[in-house]
């Protein structure tokens, strides 16, 4: 399967961050060499919900086969080297490298994968919400490098999306609500509120959508959030206060819906 760099331009229209991106895929392409597959985007970038204030570069990097220790060692170094230089969005890259066998379907025990997340490189397992982001890849990723990755992930099926959504809100939200500290930080019930409207979203009609996009769907159809998902909507959010209790309150609702038969 040949590898050919995509014919797209630039990937979004913010030059800092087309910087970061193409420096990213330089380096995997330089470090793996032969074993480099393709390069995709993912998460906002994909979904057309990107906020240059606030939103994270997902990003992929798929092999053609496992990483060597070699490697593995020398895109640690890259990533010092991006983090230590002081890229404004370098703590904005969250991103993975994955075996394109296992790029395919996802499955608990494979891995664990190079993964980069806020200035740290490490080793880890994907969690259930890699179901949604293949989905996303399949659908909507925006490639880099490499063949279309609708070859090489297989279609997600509405009740795997839906299954995968109950799996993700009972393994990282759920225990949340009894880490009051996170939701203190700034912009994270912003981040909740607008990531329970998704939840719900994908529950219900097993699509996924942008944040804006799911957070109207859900204010129609459970009016009762309508205002704190207008508040979480409005830009100048930061002039107003947070609303943690309300936030915690639609967590449970969400997870609550969750166990709904839909």
């Amino acid at each position: 399967m040949e590898t050919v760099k995509a014919n797209r331009g630039y990937p979004t229209p913010h030059p800092e961050v087309n910087e970061i991106i193409e420096q990213v895929l330089k380096d995997a392409e330089a470090i793996l060499q032969s074993n480099f597959l393709g390069m995709y985007l993912h998460g906002s970038l994909a979904t057309g919900d990107f906020d240059s204030k606030s939103s994270d570069i997902d990003f992929v990097v798929v092999t053609k086969d496992g990483i060597s220790d070699v490697s593995i060692e020398a895109l640690k170094e890259s990533y010092a080297h991006i983090f230590s230089i002081g890229k404004k969005w370098a703590r904005a890259l969250e991103g993975t490298y994955i075996p394109q066998k296992e790029f395919r379907r996802y499955q608990p025990s494979d891995g664990p994968y190079v993964c980069v997340h806020e200035e740290n490189f490490y080793l880890a397992h994907h969690e259930s919400h890699w179901v949604i982001q293949r989905h996303v890849l399949r659908n909507q990723g925006v490639v880099m490098a490499g063949p279309d990755p609708i070859t090489l992930i297989d279609s997600v099926s509405p009740q795997d999306l839906k299954q995968a959504v109950k799996s993700f809100l009972r393994e990282w939200w759920a225990p949340i609500l009894q880490e009051s500290e996170r939701l203190e930080k700034r912009d994270y019930p912003v981040y909740a509120v607008l990531t329970m409207c998704r939840a719900l979203f994908s529950l219900e009609t097993g699509e996924v959508a942008s944040k804006p996009v799911s957070a109207r769907w859900v204010q129609i159809a459970h009016p009762k959030w309508k205002d704190l998902i207008e508040w979480a909507l409005d830009l100048e959010r930061a002039a107003l206060p947070d609303r943690i209790s309300e936030t915690k309150a639609f967590i449970t609702y969400t997870l609550n819906q969750s166990q709904v038969n839909f």
